[in-house]
């Protein structure tokens, strides 16, 4: 049990597994904002434009009588809106965010060679060498030249 617990403990102090639950804490506190401003200003606003029209409330009763089953087709349409937008404000606050920080998408950068390939041993060498390491060919601007002993 012991090391059972040990072994929890190391795996509860890894630095991904903090920065996992603040993710996950911050993660829900934004999702507050975020339905806050969908409920509380957009969907108003969109209820102004369909002329008040309440999604929740349309169905198609399947049968008769008050205990008939019902199709709640209007709850679908309204969780459907609901998801574009919150999709949408969320796409706008991430453009804001990066906006502000300054994150701008940088091209992908060429690394210069490190290396370079011995044209007599094909061994790869330093980029700025001028002595193959491993069979002692020169490697000069003007091209390899072979150093005899």
């Amino acid at each position: 049990m012991k090391a059972f617990l040990k072994e929890f403990r190391k795996f509860i102090s890894k630095g991904n597994v903090i920065d996992m639950a603040v993710g996950i804490i911050i993660g829900s506190a934004f999702t507050a904002i975020v339905n806050s401003l969908v409920n509380d200003v957009m969907m108003p606003l969109l209820s102004i434009l369909t002329g008040g029209l309440d999604f929740t409330a349309l169905c198609i009763v399947l049968g008769e009588g008050e205990d008939a089953a019902t199709l709640n087709y209007g709850a679908f349409v309204a969780a459907v809106i609901n998801f574009l937008l919150i999709a949408f404000v969320i796409f706008t606050m991430i453009k804001a965010i990066n906006k502000l920080s300054g994150k701008k998408k940088e091209a992908p950068k060429e690394e210069m060679p490190k290396k370079k390939v011995c044209p007599f041993c094909k061994e790869e060498v330093a980029i700025d060498a001028v002595k193959c390491p491993h069979c002692i060919s020169e490697l000069t601007e003007d091209g390899p030249t072979y150093e005899k002993i």
